[in-house]
């Protein structure tokens, strides 16, 4: 049986926040407890303004390999309200992860599959190592990879997408990363080293120019043109106002 309190681990070391799913045995497959306990890492990272990055992570050789085998189980005998229950739980995990003020990496080791690779793919920057796998292969079993489409398709093209959806196909990290669905890809025994740089470079710009950037990305999804910049025209009137413009045009404008 899992332990509820440990199946996600959260420790804060300088700005980064590390949030590890830890459910090695199962291949940190996805359950109830897991996800409930990532939200809560996640709103607690949120709230510490300490915190600069976020980074996801799985124990073991595999970052996530989606939903596990009772979960699966429960999709065919669960009620209509149940099985909207169990989906809702996990649509709002991938809307705080967009919701959390700093970027969220995700840190891929070994498999990121279905629900896995939606989870890692959610995140705003996904670095890799070479072992890395990322894959939907939920049409295997006739389910649909419903919710991670709407991430997969803002990340790669439609054709590219409807390939990765189908055909459930597992794909490297070298792949993933010509796709647009990887950021970087690491050497295996340079992976730690390389992801700890990496999100160590947020310490190095504004939180609060970050944070508005990465609202204002996503916020322009589906908008107009027009909307589009008069979105990026607010944004930019409260980006003036922040301590952090004030102070950095101020070293500027002294050098």
């Amino acid at each position: 049986m899992d332990d509820e309190n440990t199946l996600v681990l959260y420790q804060v070391a300088g700005s980064v926040a590390q949030i590890t799913l830890n459910r090695p045995a199962k291949k940190n497959a996805l359950n109830p407890g897991l996800i409930t306990g990532l939200k809560n890492a996640l709103r607690e990272a949120n709230e510490n303004e300490a915190v600069r990055v976020v980074v996801i992570t799985g124990a073991g050789d595999d970052f996530c390999s989606g939903a596990d085998l009772s979960a699966l189980q429960q999709v065919a005998t669960a009620s209509v309200e149940e099985n909207l229950a169990d989906a809702h739980a996990l649509m709002e995990l991938f809307l705080l992860i967009r919701q959390v003020q700093v970027p969220v990496i995700a840190a891929v080791r070994g498999r990121a599959l279905a629900g896995g690779c939606g989870l890692a793919t959610a995140c705003d920057l996904v670095l890799a190592a070479r072992s890395a796998r990322f894959g939907y292969p939920e049409v295997k079993i006739g389910f649909v990879p419903a919710m991670v489409t709407a991430i997969l398709r803002r990340n790669v093209s439609e054709k590219r997408a409807f390939e990765l959806l189908t055909l459930g196909a597992e794909i490297s990290a070298e792949e993933a990363e010509r796709l647009g669905l990887v950021n970087r890809v690491f050497a295996e025994d340079q992976f730690d080293t390389e992801v700890e740089g990496y999100a160590r470079r947020f310490e190095k710009v504004s939180r609060s120019a970050v944070s508005l950037t990465k609202s204002l990305l996503y916020e322009i999804d589906g908008l107009t043109f027009s909307d589009a910049l008069q979105m990026g025209g607010d944004v930019n009137v409260v980006a003036r106002m922040t301590e952090d413009c004030k102070q950095g045009v101020a070293r500027f404008l002294k050098k």
